[in-house]
This record gives C-alpha cells, structure tokens and sequence, in this order.
C-alpha cells in the first residue's frame, strides 16, 4: 500500500501514542513491579490520548488477548500477557504496543533490563536494537524490502546470537499486521522494490541460543525452545523522500 500525505498524519498520530506508552512504561520499569501496572500505564495513556488499543481483544486460537500491551520477560519472546508476578533485579523485559488514532495504526516494542543485569543479557539488548536501526536504514525508495532481514541477521550473528524465523515484521496502516510480512532474516531473494509512501513495522527478535520457539500452553507467550534470553525491538516507519520516517520515536 502506498499511504498519501493525509495518512501518514493520522500514522504519526498514532505513533506518538506508542512513544508515549513506550516512554512512561519503560519509566516504571524496576524490581518489583508487575507487567499488569505496566498495562495499565498503557490504558491510561491511550485513554487520556483518546486512542484505541489495537492489542486488547486482539483474536487468538485460544481467545482474545486481554491486555493492551504484551509483557515478555526473559525466555520469552513475544505474546507475554501482563500478570501480577513481580519483576526481578536481573531480568530483561520486552514491551510490545500499540495504538489506533483515526482509524491508522502503530506498532513498537523494546526490551529493557530491571535493574542491573548480566553483561550478557545487556549485549543482546544492545545488538537487538541495533540491528532494528541496521533494518530501518533499509528502507529508501528503490531499495528492495528482503534487504531489511539481511541487514538484522548481519548484525545479530556478527555478534553470536540467532534471528527468530517463526515471527516476523510487517506492513502498517489501517490494520495493525498486513502484507507483505518482513522477515528478519535473508530468505534468498530481494522481495517486493519499495516505493515512497510504504509504510513497515520492523520488529527483530534475538536469542542468545537457537532461534526455534516453542509456544506455552496459554495460547500467547511464545518462549525459546532452549530457555536462552531473547530480547525484542520494534518501530513503525514510512518511506519518504527523504529516506526512512520513524513514526514511534516520540519526535
């Protein structure tokens, strides 16, 4: 799809929604809180912006999920639904949200450590993200979309970590996941050239082991098969004239 001026406004709308849950949740973040007082920052901050949430009854084979934001510790790669166990001193949290401003979405997720952790725990972090930005820089005019996965699994194995297969990126616009999906990874062809106006939720997820998953018996949280750390970050970005437009950021 290819998202007009009038769009893309109502997207960066949305986005600084997600910038905001993004900034107060990660604010609250320490040993001791519960991810389900994070999901409820998020419902304040949508409330207050007068959004919707785009995650809360989301469908599901095993139903609605019941929260506007996934709350992913450690292990735990994506789908984490907020429950009332405190956080630890040493864990790593991953956030994932979203909001609807005007019918257009946003999409964003960081991981974030509560309190101090291990030097490994803050590599992957630190690697993750950065193989987020190595994918975002991907997205000009011209360039082709499966370039954005060779550029995440580049920096993720340069540092000795693996690329999660089973999930993946996405386009963003009047629903939160549409086509084409964004690996993370190189699947041996270039996919779909990309044009000004296209608009991607790019999402890496890193282990610290194997990449294969294995998901609980929820329905929702999505763990990696060898109990390794796993982090996860994510923007909403447009492709403009002038390269690529991070809706998320809070700018």
């Amino acid at each position: 799809m290819i998202r007009n001026r009038q769009e893309l406004d109502k997207m960066r709308k949305a986005g600084k929604v997600v910038a905001e849950i993004i900034a107060k949740t990660r604010e609250a973040i320490r040993p001791g809180v519960t991810t389900l007082e994070l999901d409820l920052i998020a419902r304040e901050v949508i409330r207050n912006r007068g959004a919707t949430s785009n995650f809360l009854n989301y469908p599901g084979a095993s139903g609605p999920f019941p929260a506007v934001i996934c709350a992913s510790p450690n292990d735990m790669i994506v789908h984490g639904i907020p429950n009332n166990n405190p956080l630890n001193e040493g864990d790593i949290i991953s956030i994932d949200c979203g909001a609807i401003v005007e019918g257009y979405h946003g999409d964003a997720a960081y991981t974030a450590p509560v309190g101090e952790v291990s030097s490994l725990a803050a590599r992957l972090m630190e690697v993750t993200e950065r193989s987020l930005w190595a994918g975002i820089d991907q997205l000009t005019s011209g360039n082709h979309l499966y370039e954005v996965g060779r550029a995440v699994q580049r920096v993720a194995e340069a540092a000795g970590f693996s690329v999660v297969r089973e999930y993946v990126g996405h386009a963003i616009g009047t629903k939160m996941h549409e086509e084409p999906q964004v690996p993370n990874y190189w699947p041996g062809h270039k996919g779909p050239k990309l044009a000004v106006g296209n608009v991607f939720a790019i999402e890496p997820m890193v282990n610290v082991g194997g990449f294969a998953t294995k998901t609980l018996p929820d329905g929702w949280g999505v763990v990696t098969q060898d109990g390794s750390l796993s982090a996860h970050f994510e923007h909403s970005i447009a492709i403009t004239d002038n390269g690529p437009e991070v809706l998320t950021d809070g700018s």
